[in-house]
């Protein structure tokens, strides 16, 4: 997904230039399916936040009822933003995982601490009474 997600940011960056209408249909339709993953994906870790703001992108870029602004210098701070945000999405999964994997680790390291029994353990031979 990292790999969908940056080739999005670097169409979206070339979106700037100026180019024939085709490849401005096939960016709408690049962007609006980046945005659906990247809408899902922070849905389902409750960034609400990440959220609101694909959801703009993806009725931005929506190419069924496409948004025409007719002008090319608004459309060039779009493309950009959007690249950029694409790019912040990707940094942002790096940083999760790189957490997620140091939790996992450090749970394990502690259950595996946990199951080892100390040498200095003392055992009653007595039984203990049971009331």
């Amino acid at each position: 997904m990292k790999a969908f997600l940056t080739f999005c940011a670097i169409c979206c960056f070339v979106g700037i230039f100026r180019l024939p209408i085709e490849y401005y249909t096939f960016l709408r339709i690049l962007v609006s399916v980046g945005a659906l993953i990247v809408l899902y994906n922070t849905l389902s870790f409750k960034q609400y936040y990440f959220s609101i703001i694909f959801l703009i992108i993806l009725i931005l870029f929506n190419p069924v009822f496409p948004i025409y602004l007719y002008r090319k210098n608004v459309w060039i701070p779009i493309d950009t933003v959007t690249g950029i945000l694409f790019l912040l999405i990707n940094f942002v999964e790096n940083l999760e995982r790189k957490k997620e994997e140091e939790i996992t680790e450090e749970a394990s390291e502690h259950s595996q601490q946990s199951r080892v029994p100390s040498r200095d353990r003392i055992v009653n031979p007595k039984k203990p009474k049971e009331e």
